[in-house]
């Protein structure tokens, strides 16, 4: 008994000391007009590793881009980081990281790192000021890799965990997750939503992903609420093991698994996904008009066309052992949907790329079509093991449920048979 009485007081002093020896930053804003940045940075380097970072409320301007090397750290954030839209500058490639190869994405807030918590309790996060650029580019040009910057990425961190984050007006997409490993986010808000009178009722804000994975894994992703013009979700080459549960998503296009094989050098490989509790949500049209998909899964063809990050294809790999359970859907335009001729042609040699070991459990809610089920495999990988289970998703007006399934080996549990593709 006295033996573990001391041991615990022991202990106890032990967190005293470290406590005391922690390093301790507190910050608060420097006020309207003011830059931000170097107080942010500064308390980062003192206290970012071995320490921790307090921020008050209120908005932190921030006029350059900017790196968190963090280690066994935690950061409480309870204001906005606010990026400035200074549109040119952050259009400039020196002004920006290019840490996210796909696409040559450009990011303005880089967070890397190991055994680190940011907690953004509810209240805080990112202040992207999207409406300056959704406005700028609604008469513009938009494609991927031309220097719009994702609003928050992590990039090659072990053991992090986000939480209860918030991010405003993202002007491009919302998070990325790459080369990294046992990431957790729980609790992420993420807010697309335009405010431009004249751009109601059009799809201003394309290319505001909730979070794009890639090259990552063991991450988990718990308690989203994603309102965007595109995919509230995009799984990447090279997500293994994730995790995903309690995602609400509004607008855009859906969850998409892709889309992969872009790069004819490279092999994408998905494998062992857990998706649960996934509300997919049409927006009034005159806000969001897009509604796309429930999930959907895509592929480039084999055959190449141009060169990345606009052109591709060619690239081989393999998506398997998915399973997507419990998902309510309203109003989408195709509740589940496959296919593999992403930025191809029509005599473009088939995709080599598989989709195997698929599993659809209790799915509910409406289609904005009949057909239902659209799974079009590749000729030169068709697809085994396609499984649903308690599938009742209804079609409009009272119409039959349409299932298509093309080049698939094997199809388990659709109420109805796999052949009746119903109407467009």
């Amino acid at each position: 008994m006295e033996r573990c009485r001391a041991l615990t007081t022991f202990t106890f002093l032990l967190s005293l000391f470290l406590g005391v020896q922690s390093k301790l930053c507190a910050l608060s804003p420097l006020g309207p007009g003011q830059d931000d940045t170097d107080q942010v940075e500064a308390a980062i380097a003192e206290c970012g590793q071995y320490g921790a970072v307090t921020f008050a409320a209120g908005n932190y301007n921030i006029t350059r881009k900017m790196t968190w090397n963090l280690v066994e750290s935690r950061v409480d954030l309870y204001g906005y980081l606010n990026f400035i839209p200074d549109i040119q500058y952050w259009l400039d490639p020196n002004n920006t990281y290019r840490v996210v190869f796909i696409q040559n994405q450009a990011s303005w807030f880089v967070v890397t790192g190991n055994d680190f918590t940011i907690d953004a309790h509810g209240v805080g996060g990112i202040q992207g000021n999207g409406q300056t650029w959704w406005t700028y580019y609604a008469n513009r040009t938009r494609e991927d890799g031309d220097g719009r910057p994702i609003a928050f990425t992590l990039s090659h961190v072990a053991r992090g965990l986000v939480k209860d984050f918030r991010i405003e007006a993202q002007p491009f997409w919302c998070n990325t997750v790459a080369d990294s490993e046992d990431v957790v986010y729980d609790g992420m808000y993420c807010n697309a939503t335009n405010t431009d009178p004249a751009y109601f009722g059009t799809n201003v804000v394309p290319n505001t992903d909730g979070i794009d994975t890639y090259r990552s894994d063991r991450i988990s992703l718990t308690n989203w609420d994603i309102t965007c013009g595109d995919d509230c979700l995009a799984i990447k080459g090279n997500t293994t093991n994730l995790y995903v549960a309690n995602y609400v998503c509004r607008g855009g296009n859906g969850i998409a698994f892709g889309s992969l094989g872009q790069y004819a050098n490279l092999s994408d490989i998905v494998d062992h996904v857990v998706m649960q509790n996934l509300t997919l949500l049409r927006l009034p049209s005159n806000i969001q008009p897009n509604m796309g998909s429930g999930v959907y899964l895509k592929s480039w063809t084999a055959s190449v066309n141009d060169v990345p990050p606009t052109g591709g294809g060619g690239g081989g790999g393999y998506v398997s052992n998915v399973v997507a359970k419990d998902v309510y859907v309203d109003q989408v335009t195709v509740p589940l949907h496959l296919y593999q001729t992403n930025g191809g042609h029509s005599n473009d040699t088939p995709s080599y790329l598989q989709f195997s070991n698929l599993t659809f459990i209790n799915w509910s809610g409406t289609s904005q079509r009949s057909k239902v089920v659209d799974i079009e495999c590749s000729a030169n990988a068709p697809c085994p093991n396609i499984n649903f289970s308690n599938f009742n998703v209804a079609a409009p007006n009272g119409t039959a449920p349409g299932y298509e399934c093309v080049n698939v080996v094997s199809e388990s549990g659709l109420p109805g048979p796999c052949n009746a593709t119903g109407s467009a």
